[in-house]
């Protein structure tokens, strides 16, 4: 009998090499899938930081060239006095000249007087902006503090500064984070020290601590920050109120602000109800947000989507939580894509008998 034909690539091997390339073709398509991740993830966190740091860049350039446009203005106004000074001093000497070794009448006398005042009056204004120039530092009346800021404060005249008792409330939720969703999307991803250093939030707090600089030195104040919850910036300090003067002080407040990390959502409606917890309830009121609430008086257990109109109802139902008629001024840092903030809130501060502003992005 034949011996049977031995055949290295029968059946049998052909199917143990098919099932290795498919198990390696497998191993591959994980692997890709994996690297594919990781790399999406890294290019979220790149966009994040990017964008942060092309706001700053922005930020950084408007700063820039107004400090040079003040800059030129006062060295033309400076100019402008030392070329009328120096005709002034001209004249003047020209004058003596015509009347030495004559009597001079009264009224040269009285010219002559005149224009010596003219002199003085502008060498006084040109050492005045001379100051100015070499201190850009500005305090005024009363304050204990001062906040060297650059920009234009003087704006804000008609809003009411005084008050024995001062409440500030500041929104601290996530959307404070930057002044569109993409980048507050994006911010968030970062860690709570870049978290603090993104520009609009720092503009929320410079802010407040210009309010601090026109506190009256025994006046009280108080504040407040809010997202799902509302608390005392100072440590035990919520439903006290605390001495400009004495106790906890400014400072320490502003010092404690600047260490909140934004997050959570936005629960206006706690925020108005918390005052009533103050004795004496404030005598003014100052609201620091950037759009309509996103909670009410019942805190979902889970994030969720709401429309306008759902805003638009948590805002009305907060606002009735208001105690008495204590004036509200509002700051509204706007957010992109909230258009109806800006109208509800200015309705609600004129109600109030406060005021009502939207500042650039250079200010305070």
């Amino acid at each position: 009998m034949a011996r049977k034909k031995f055949d290295v690539f029968n059946l049998s091997f052909l199917d143990v090499m098919a099932c290795g390339l498919g198990a390696i073709v497998l191993f591959y398509m994980i692997i890709n899938a994996q690297v594919a991740a990781r790399a999406d993830l890294a290019n979220e966190e790149l966009l994040a930081e990017t964008s942060l740091l092309e706001e700053e860049v922005f930020d950084g350039t408007k700063d820039l060239i107004r400090i040079r446009t003040t800059l030129e203005t006062k060295d033309q106004q400076r100019v402008s006095a030392e070329d009328e000074a120096d005709a002034l001093q001209r004249m003047l000497e020209r004058l003596l000249e015509e009347i030495e070794g004559s009597e001079a009448s009264l009224a040269q006398v009285d010219s002559i007087e005149k224009l010596r005042s003219d002199v003085e009056r502008l060498e006084t204004a040109k050492q005045k902006m001379q100051a100015d120039s070499a201190d850009p530092g500005d305090s005024s009346g009363r304050s204990l503090r001062s906040y060297i800021g650059e920009g234009n404060r003087q704006y804000l005249t008609g809003m009411k500064m005084g008050g024995k008792h001062v409440l500030i409330l500041i929104d601290s939720s996530a959307s404070m984070l930057g002044r569109s969703y993409v980048n507050v999307v994006r911010f968030r991803l970062m860690d709570n020290e870049r978290k603090r250093q993104t520009p609009k939030w720092q503009q929320a707090v410079d802010t407040v601590d210009w309010l601090t600089t026109k506190l009256d030195p025994d006046a009280m104040f108080q504040i407040y920050r809010f997202d799902e919850n509302v608390t005392s910036v100072v440590p035990d300090g919520t439903g006290e109120w605390l001495g400009v003067l004495n106790g906890v002080g400014v400072d320490r407040a502003i010092a404690e602000l600047r260490k909140v990390t934004p997050g959570n959502g936005s629960n206006l409606y706690r925020a108005f109800q918390s005052i009533r917890d103050l004795e004496p309830l404030p005598d003014n009121i100052f609201l620091l947000t950037d759009g309509l609430p996103t909670q009410g008086r019942v805190v979902p257990s889970k994030p969720e989507m709401i429309n306008v109109s759902r805003r638009i109802d948590l805002f009305n139902k907060a606002r009735r939580e208001l105690p008495g008629r204590v004036p509200l001024n509002i700051i509204l840092l706007p957010m992109d894509g909230d258009p109806d903030a800006a109208a509800h809130y200015w309705r609600l501060a004129v109600e109030r008998r406060g005021s009502f502003m939207a500042p650039s992005r250079d200010w305070p």
